[in-house]
């Protein structure tokens, strides 16, 4: 019986003796592996359907596997006029990820285990400089929780990393921030060479459409838009039940659409861009400029640090208590924000669109405004065949994210060697 998963992938050493019959077992106990990790305790009838292979053949595989310590039953479905079949999931605490979402004023540290629970989280007040040493501040910093949490190192997997900018998850790098820190390698190679683990970065809203994709009310839809409303605003794009990430990977930079002639510099350098009017950024600074004309609002009680401090939080809770000026505020960024998502909903036809981030926490306050902006700004034929829906992930959706990216390319590491060698 192996430890973990980790003893029971396979590598390039012992590859080559595993005879071709035996490869191609494997192959499939791999993908039952990936099948039960993103989906949970499933049956064996759904697995024979699943990769069309016969029952005494699943069975046989997921005999193995149980013996290999991977995977267990886990209770029983529901009948369908006969016997109530047995259920078979990936034993709990089997393997580990570590997921790290980097925001712009805040670092999350998670690990999360095969069954998709968080064991600890931590988070570090810190803001994205160019000064800073983002690889050994979070190598300090993960191996602080790791300690901490009381894991097994061992079962730690990988470590994905979710980040603000434009990334490139296929060359490691980020063409926005950290950019003294990747010359002359990627910041994956840095961070692999200090992690001693395998290592995927990738943008934070491409990692919240990920898992919306694969666990959230994305998954089996074939053409939906995940809105990422934070400090920032970003697109992910699932299209034909595929996620798009573009040519070089920087798809979906719905914040930088061109929105108002001659209007405030952003800080890709440009004018006018949305996130200048319909982001976390603009509520505060909106927000802070109305307090200093003399809005009456129950933000004027922050005062020095707090007021500088001002986070968009902040303003949906006074709107929570019906503070007229933050629902105001946020009223106003949903204007803007429906106009942008009405060139989305024409340009992609999508079924769905769903919001997520900091501000999709200001719930009516914000989708009120947005779904009348989209009205007037949007062809009805397409309007009315698209949903719009706040995220059931809750604030953790860029970590889920990270994790299923470690393990998809793990996953897809392990195939492609089997097949190559078959």
């Amino acid at each position: 019986m192996t430890k973990n998963l980790q003893d029971f992938l396979i590598t390039k050493d012992t590859l080559v003796d595993i005879s071709n019959i035996e490869r191609k077992k494997f192959l499939q106990k791999i993908k039952i592996i990936k099948y039960l990790f993103l989906n949970g305790s499933t049956s064996n009838a759904e697995i024979c359907s699943k990769f069309n292979i016969s029952l005494p053949t699943s069975m046989a595989l997921i005999n193995q596997l149980m013996e290999s310590g991977i995977v267990v039953k886990s209770g029983q479905g529901k009948s369908e006029g006969g016997r109530k079949p047995d259920l078979y999931g990936l034993k709990e605490h089997s393997f580990f990820v570590l997921s790290i979402h980097i925001k712009r004023f805040k670092i999350k540290i998670a690990i999360t285990d095969n069954n998709h629970s968080i064991i600890t989280e931590e988070s570090i007040a810190t803001e994205i400089s160019p000064k800073s040493n983002i690889v050994d501040l979070l190598h300090e910093k993960a191996q602080e929780v790791i300690a901490n949490s009381g894991i097994d190192a061992d079962k730690l997997l990988g470590i994905g990393i979710s980040m603000p900018g434009l990334v490139s998850t296929t060359e490691g790098k980020n063409y926005t921030y950290y950019l003294t820190e990747q010359e002359p390698e990627s910041l994956q190679n840095k961070f692999e060479k200090k992690f001693k683990k395998p290592v995927v970065i990738l943008n934070d809203t491409k990692s919240a459409c990920l898992a919306e994709y694969r666990f959230g009310i994305a998954k089996d839809k074939e053409n939906v838009l995940v809105i990422s409303m934070d400090w920032g605003v970003g697109l992910g794009i699932i299209m034909g039940g595929k996620m798009h990430t573009g040519h070089s990977g920087f798809a979906g930079e719905f914040g930088h659409i061109p929105m108002t002639e001659d209007g405030l510099l952003c800080h890709c350098g440009k004018r006018g861009c949305l996130e200048m009017e319909a982001s976390g950024l603009a509520l505060v600074r909106i927000a802070k400029e109305g307090l200093k004309q003399g809005q009456t609002s129950v933000l004027n009680d922050l005062k020095g640090e707090n007021f500088k401090k001002m986070d968009p939080a902040i303003i949906i809770q006074a709107a929570n208590k019906g503070d007229q000026f933050a629902i105001n505020l946020l009223s106003e960024i949903g204007i803007s924000l429906g106009k942008g998502i009405a060139i989305l909903i024409q340009i992609f036809n999508p079924e769905l669109i769903i919001l997520e981030g900091e501000i999709a926490k200001a719930k009516q306050f914000i989708t009120t405004p947005i779904q009348q902006s989209t009205n007037t700004y949007c062809m009805m034929q397409l309007k009315e065949r698209t949903s719009i829906e706040l995220s059931n992930l809750g604030s953790n959706s860029s970590l889920y994210g990270g994790t299923i990216a470690v393990m998809d390319d793990i996953f897809k590491n392990q195939m492609s060697m089997l097949k190559s060698e078959s």
